[in-house]
């Protein structure tokens, strides 16, 4: 990757040896694939990853005295949650060479869309007595580099729970229910979530081995997507400023649901699509099964 042009003097890259992430699962350690299809948001990620600095070199090289405080941190961002925050920072020694070995969890109700992760070599404090060709502020980067994953599939994918639909208004017997709250700018992972009732046993099942279904829940999560997407695209129809002319920002939940259905009906208006369902509604929810590829397992 190309290097950002900093205003103070920083390292070769060759100072740094980072070894790639890695994922750890049930069965062992594997490298950190380009995707994860089959993840939902019930499935935590554990990261690893090993990182060697030659200390003394990047010091020097970037004008530091011997004696400057350095730390590798790791931080991640979320483009499906909006969210991101700091993953683990482990201070550098004095020595010749520091090693780093980061491992850490993230929790998957905090994830989604393309997972971010960025490893860097920081200045640790302030240094009033820098020359201005040298790194004096703190959080300084004197390296990094950025690897990502995709946690999405096709099928839409939202934070979900599983609770007893008899404490709530839901009905007992329920599978499931998705609520969408907010207005078209409000951002995705704050106005869909997915509830699932615990007294379903099939349903509930299902979303446990999500990573690893089974026939029977694959049937069963096709059924739970299907019925999400028909939701949301009836929720987005009902909107009379969800248009494919209107601007949504980026992560919002119009921009989400003009994006589900561009996918599900390509080439077609919203104008032609709401007409449909108005003068069709029993033939639009079978274009709906059809567009969703239901049971398709």
């Amino acid at each position: 990757m190309s290097r950002r042009v900093l205003p103070y003097r920083v390292p070769t890259e060759d100072v740094v040896s980072a070894e790639p992430w890695r994922l750890v699962l049930e069965d062992g350690e594997v490298p950190l694939p380009e995707a994860m299809p089959d993840w939902d948001y019930q499935l935590d990620l554990l990261l690893r990853r090993t990182v060697r600095v030659d200390l003394e070199r990047a010091r020097r090289q970037s004008g530091l005295p011997d004696d400057a405080p350095l730390v590798l941190s790791a931080v991640w961002t979320a483009t499906g949650s909006n969210l991101s925050g700091p993953a683990e920072q482990i201070p550098m020694p004095a020595d010749a060479t520091g090693v780093a070995e980061f491992d850490f969890r993230l929790r998957g109700a905090d994830l989604g869309g393309l997972l971010l992760l960025d490893t860097a070599l920081l200045l640790a404090e302030r240094r009033v007595d820098a020359r201005p060709s040298t790194p004096r502020r703190a959080g300084s980067v004197l390296w990094s580099d950025r690897q990502t994953l995709r946690l999405q599939g096709d099928a839409p994918q939202f934070p979900m729970a599983v609770i007893d639909f008899a404490r709530t208004s839901f009905p007992d017997d329920a599978a499931w229910h998705l609520q969408i709250s907010g207005g078209l700018d409000s951002a995705t992972m704050g106005s869909l979530l997915l509830l699932v009732n615990e007294r379903n046993s099939a349903t509930a099942s299902a979303f446990q081995k999500a990573s690893k279904p089974g026939p029977v829940d694959r049937i069963v999560l096709s059924a739970v997507y299907a019925d999400a997407a028909r939701t949301m695209v009836e929720h987005a129809l009902n909107q009379d400023d969800f248009t494919e002319d209107t601007d949504f920002p980026e992560g919002s939940l119009g921009a989400t649901l003009l994006n589900l259905v561009e996918q599900l009906f390509p080439g077609q208006s919203i104008t032609d699509i709401r007409l449909r369902r108005q003068q069709s509604p029993a033939l639009f929810a079978s274009d709906l099964q059809a567009a969703v590829k239901i049971f398709k397992v």
